[in-house]
């Protein structure tokens, strides 16, 4: 099976995926960005600002991106 690489951007820099995991098809590829994107969600959420937007970027065994996803927190004060 081909091995796959989740690499996440979250603002203040890159966390690489150095283990990979292997998946059977595309389609999982892409269940499994989009499952880890809300998890990765729940902890980076700002704590100091209202704006956050986490990236995970899929690349295959040869370094070639396959699958890119993109989440975006945005907070906005109605009461002032």
């Amino acid at each position: 099976m081909p091995r796959y690489f989740f690499d996440i951007f979250d603002g203040n820099g890159r966390q690489s995926d150095d283990t990979g995991t292997e998946f059977a098809d595309l389609d999982d590829v892409r269940k499994a960005a989009m499952q880890l994107l809300p998890n990765i969600a729940r902890e980076e959420i700002p704590k100091d600002g209202d704006r956050c937007s986490l990236v995970v970027l899929v690349t295959d065994e040869d370094g070639h991106p396959v699958y890119s996803a993109t989440l975006t927190y945005t907070g906005l004060w109605l009461l002032r």
